[in-house]
């Protein structure tokens, strides 16, 4: 994976972006493109497990746990304490290993990729309720649409890097 470093900010953004979507989004999305080769400026670092097609297919399996989970009634809200760490975690690991393989500054990675998953985290809850108060459609479908919108964001995201 050879980028420049605007496309390595690009990158950690959207993974962060995704994470504050869904928690799991970022990691799938990651692990993905990652786990489609090998890079060797993960070789010796803590995030080479990224790169593993085994830690890809357990991202992917726990994301389609999450959706259902979502839609759930007792799900409590993204902005929870645990919900803001847990997507803050996944857009900094994720956003930390592209850039790390890309052959740019880890650190950079997580601190776009954190601070992007907290800002999606409220973006995405306020225009959520929002859309629901104001159409009445009810917020599990809305749900829907977000996932639907996510997956294919990160299609996208896998597709271009």
């Amino acid at each position: 994976m050879k980028s420049t470093p605007s496309k390595q900010i690009l990158q950690a953004t959207a993974l962060g972006i995704l994470a504050g979507m869904r928690t799991t989004a970022a990691m799938v999305a990651a692990t993905h493109i990652l786990s489609r080769g090998r890079f060797k400026r993960l070789g010796g670092s803590p995030l080479r497990f990224m790169q593993s097609p085994t830690v890809a297919t357990v991202c992917k399996v726990i994301s389609v746990s999450e959706i259902v989970v979502d839609k759930l009634p007792s799900t409590p809200n993204r902005t929870e304490p645990g919900g803001v760490i847990g997507r803050s975690l996944s857009g900094a690991l994720a956003g930390a290993a592209i850039c790390k393989a890309a052959g740019g500054k880890a650190l950079t990675g997580a601190l776009i990729g954190g601070a992007t998953a907290i800002a999606s985290t409220y973006a995405g809850y306020f225009l959520r309720k929002n859309i629901v108060k104001s159409s009445h459609i009810p917020d599990p479908v809305i749900g829907g649409v977000e996932d639907i919108l996510t997956i294919g964001a990160g299609v996208t995201l896998c597709a271009n890097a």
